[in-house]
C-alpha cells in the first residue's frame, strides 16, 4: 500500500500532524482519531509499511508482548493497555497479524536478580493478566536455566501485516498520509497558527530530527532471522535470557497468517550498522535450535531473510511530553521506546494524546481504551 499525498480540504475541527508512520506513529494517529474524530490528521514520514530501510524500525521487529517495566508506573501502564487492545485485536480482527500465542520465559540467574519483579511488590506484575504464570518443571527446563515461567495468553505479531493493517486503518477513517521527509520541526512550525499539535513519533529519528536533536537516543541493535516454519508449528514463543535485557538474549517466535518464524537476536547498544553480520546469524540459529528443538537443526533451517534494525533506545526511557515552542506551536513527544515499541504502542499513544487534551486545548473528552 503505497501511501498517498494530501490534497482534499480540511474539514472543520483540529488540524494534527503526526511525524512518523512506525508502530508508535500510526498507533498515535489512530488513537488521536478516536478523540477527535471531526479532525483533519496527517501522517508524514520518510517511510511508511511496505518500506524496508534502516531508519525505519518497525517492520525489523520480533514482535511480541513480554513486558519488561518494573516502574510500578507509567511504563507498566502503557503495556497493559497494549495487552487488553491486542485481546480485542486478537479475537475481533484476527486479519490484522495479532494472534494469542503462550510464552515460555526461561532465565539463566535467579529470579531476584533477572530484573523482572517490580519493585515493592516483588512480583511479577503482569501474572494475573497473562492467565496466571506457572514455574515450568526443572525437567523441562534446558542446561543451565535456573528457573523458567510459563504465560498462558500473550501476543505474537506478524509485523508486516499489522503494520499494513494499521495504515489501511488510517485509510478508513480518512487520516491523510504523505511521503516526506521532514529535516528540521520547523519545516511544520511554519504552518503552527493553522496547526492543533504536532506529535513527534520519529523513534530514532529524533536524534538528528532539527529542533529536537535528543541526544539521549541511542541505538540498540537488533539481529534476527526469518525461516520458514516447521512441518509441525510451533505451539508456544521461546525466550531464554539471564536477565530481562542483556546483548545476547535468545527467542524464537512463530508468527501468525504464514508469517513464518523469527530467530533472534542481540542487542548492541551504540552499534548503527545495518550490515547483516553472517556469523552471528548462525550463532543465533544454532542457539534457537537448542532453545526449541521442534525447530530440527540448524543446517535444516530454511533462511527467508536477514533482519538488522536499530531500536530507538533512550537514556531515563521514553519521551512522552508535551512541549509548547516559541509560544504558539504545541509538539508532543512520543519517541524512545527502545525494543518495547509494539507491547506498549496503544498506552504510549494514549498518554500522549491525553497529555494534549490535559493542557486543556480543547474541551473533547479522551474516551477510555
Amino acid at each position: 500500500m503505497s501511501p498517498t499525498d494530501t490534497s482534499k480540504s480540511a474539514r472543520p475541527g483540529h488540524r494534527f500532524v503526526v511525524l512518523g508512520a512506525g508502530v508508535i506513529g500510526l498507533s498515535t494517529a489512530l488513537t488521536l482519531w478516536q478523540a477527535y474524530s471531526d479532525a483533519t490528521i496527517t501522517i508524514i514520514a520518510a517511510h511508511f509499511p511496505g518500506d524496508y530501510h534502516i531508519e525505519y524500525a518497525s517492520p525489523w521487529a520480533g514482535a511480541n508482548w513480554c513486558s519488561s517495566a518494573t516502574d510500578n508506573g507509567l511504563l507498566e501502564s502503557y503495556d497493559r493497555i497494549t495487552y487488553n487492545k491486542f485481546a480485542q485485536l486478537a479475537a475481533k480482527n484476527p486479519e490484522c497479524g495479532v494472534a494469542s500465542s503462550p510464552l515460555r520465559m526461561i532465565y539463566d540467574s535467579p529470579i531476584e536478580q533477572a530484573d523482572v519483579l517490580s519493585p515493592g511488590t516483588g512480583k511479577v506484575w503482569y501474572d494475573q493478566l497473562v492467565g496466571g504464570l506457572s514455574i515450568v518443571p526443572i525437567n523441562e527446563m534446558p542446561q543451565g536455566a535456573i528457573f523458567a515461567l510459563d504465560a498462558p495468553q500473550t501476543f505474537v505479531i506478524n509485523t508486516q501485516i499489522y503494520l499494513r493493517w494499521l495504515v489501511a486503518e488510517c485509510r478508513s477513517k480518512s487520516i491523510h498520509l504523505m511521503k516526506r521527509k521532514i529535516k528540521h520541526i520547523q519545516d511544520l512550525e511554519e504552518d503552527g497558527s493553522t496547526l492543533a499539535a504536532i506529535f513527534n513519533c520519529t523513534g530514532l529519528g529524533s536524534f538528528s530530527l532539527g529542533g529536537v536533536e535528543d541526544k539521549a537516543l541511542y541505538p540498540s541493535r537488533g539481529q534476527t532471522v526469518l525461516v520458514e516454519q516447521p512441518s509441525i508449528p510451533l505451539e508456544r514463543m521461546y525466550f531464554r535470557s539471564s536477565q530481562r535485557f542483556v546483548q545476547d538474549a535468545t527467542y524464537v517466535f512463530q508468527r501468525p497468517l504464514a508469517g513464518g518464524v523469527v530467530l533472534g537476536g542481540c542487542r548492541q547498544d551504540g552499534n548503527w550498522n545495518p550490515k547483516v553480520d553472517f556469523e552471528l546469524a548462525r550463532q543465533i540459529m544454532d542457539k534457537c535450535c537448542a532453545l526449541a528443538p521442534e525447530l530440527g537443526k540448524p543446517e535444516d533451517l530454511k533462511v527467508l531473510q536477514h533482519g538488522v534494525g536499530l531500536r530507538p533506545c533512550r537514556r531515563g526511557g521514553p519521551r512522552i511530553e508535551l512541549e509548547t515552542r516559541g509560544g504558539q506551536t504545541v509538539v508532543v513527544h512520543n519517541y524512545g521506546a527502545g525494543g518495547t515499541g509494539y507491547q506498549a504502542s496503544w498506552g504510549m499513544a494514549a498518554r500522549a494524546v491525553q497529555l494534549f487534551r490535559d493542557a486543556n486545548l480543547t474541551s473533547q473528552v479522551l474516551p477510555k481504551l
